[in-house]
Order: structure tokens, then C-alpha cells, then sequence
């Protein structure tokens, strides 16, 4: 796989992973961590367990293939996320697609925390909301806003912002008694950032 734009690593197409027992623990379960021992994330969170979170590991972070998500919207620009596997230096990219612009352009990543400019929610929820069946690429709009979840750093989420989340969530497989505490633990820490943050912008709003 080629995307204009980056050029590191053997990239492959992993959407057909989206639903493989333990991808969304590998992928969230880091971001609900808020230093409270008595609320350490774990897989069952995610309706995964640890053995099936082990397992797809060793493919999600493989130095060989590194997986490729890609989140097309209809209008506007998309998401591209790539889990970058270089040894020593593993970390989640994250790139937007512009239309009419065929190079894809880094804006973020993760290493333990978001390092770069992110979106605003109601960004996030328009790209989830206008997959785009002309590309190649992801149209779950709950997998969407989940995959792109991570670009957060809005200081202040709609109060309907942790309904739509725990919905994405419980779609993905996350248990009904606790997706709520899931979805709070997700957004506590996502928008903590930006609350330090006095001159965050959104990489769409021209800030």
C-alpha cells in the first residue's frame, strides 16, 4: 500500500481487523487510563479478553506490516491512521486527506499521548457521519468515531458527546453495564490536554 505523503514502513490495509476480538482494547484501552489504580482499564471494558487482546497484538504491532485504517469522509477531509511499528519507535500516526489533494498530510501521533494538534468534536462526529462509498476505507460510522476518537482535543465536549460515544462503543462489542464509565474514562482523558492548552486550535477551524 502507497500513501502519498509518508513514506515509512510496509504499510498494509488492516480495516479486516476492526472485527477481530481484542482490537478495540489494543487500540482504547491506553486512553482511559486516569492514574487511579481502583479504575485501571481492562480489556473486558472493550468486551474483549486479555488472551484475545495478547493475540491481536502481535499483528497490530508487527515490524513487518504496519496496519492502515482509513476513514474517507464523503465531504471534507478524512482520516488516515497508521500504526507506526518501527522497533524502538512504535507510535499510532494520524494524517488527513484533503479533497482534491492527492498527499495526505500528518497533523498528530501517539506515543502515550497525543503529540501534535488535533480535532474539535463536532470535526470528529462530521467525519464519522459522511463515510465516503467511493473510497477505500472504513463506513461503520461507530468505528469511524471511534477511530478517530483519539485526535480529540476539544477543552469542551457537547453533553451528548459520552450517549453518542457509549453508542459507538456498545456497537463495538463494549458490555451495557459498563460502556458509560468507558465512554467517561475515554473522554476525561482525551480533553484533559486541551484544557492546559490556551492556544489549541483545530488544524480545520484556521486557528
Amino acid at each position: 500500500m502507497l500513501i502519498k505523503g509518508y513514506d515509512d514502513g510496509p504499510l498494509v490495509a488492516g480495516e479486516s481487523l476492526l472485527g477481530r476480538p481484542g482490537f478495540w482494547s489494543n487500540y482504547l484501552m491506553a486512553m482511559c487510563g486516569n492514574g487511579s489504580s481502583a479504575a485501571r482499564p481492562v480489556p473486558e471494558w472493550f468486551g474483549d479478553d486479555g488472551a484475545d487482546t495478547d493475540a491481536l497484538s502481535e499483528v497490530l504491532f508487527d515490524p513487518e506490516h504496519w496496519p492502515v485504517f482509513r476513514v474517507p469522509a464523503e465531504e471534507g477531509p478524512g482520516v488516515v491512521v497508521i500504526h507506526r511499528n518501527l522497533v524502538g519507535d512504535y507510535g499510532i500516526d494520524y494524517l488527513l486527506t484533503h479533497p482534491g489533494q492527492s498527499h495526505a498530510q500528518q497533523i498528530a501521533n501517539w506515543e502515550g499521548d497525543l503529540s501534535g494538534t488535533g480535532l474539535a468534536w463536532h470535526e470528529l462526529v462530521r467525519i464519522a457521519d459522511s463515510p465516503s462509498p467511493a473510497a477505500e476505507g472504513i463506513e461503520d460510522t461507530a468505528a469511524r468515531l471511534l477511530l478517530v476518537l483519539p485526535l480529540l482535543s476539544d477543552p469542551d465536549v457537547p453533553e451528548v458527546a459520552p450517549v453518542r460515544l457509549s453508542a459507538a462503543l456498545t456497537s463495538a462489542g463494549a458490555p451495557q453495564d459498563t460502556v458509560s464509565s468507558t465512554a467517561e474514562h475515554l473522554l476525561t482523558h482525551l480533553t484533559r490536554r486541551s484544557r492546559h492548552d490556551p492556544t489549541w486550535g483545530s488544524p480545520l477551524s484556521g486557528s
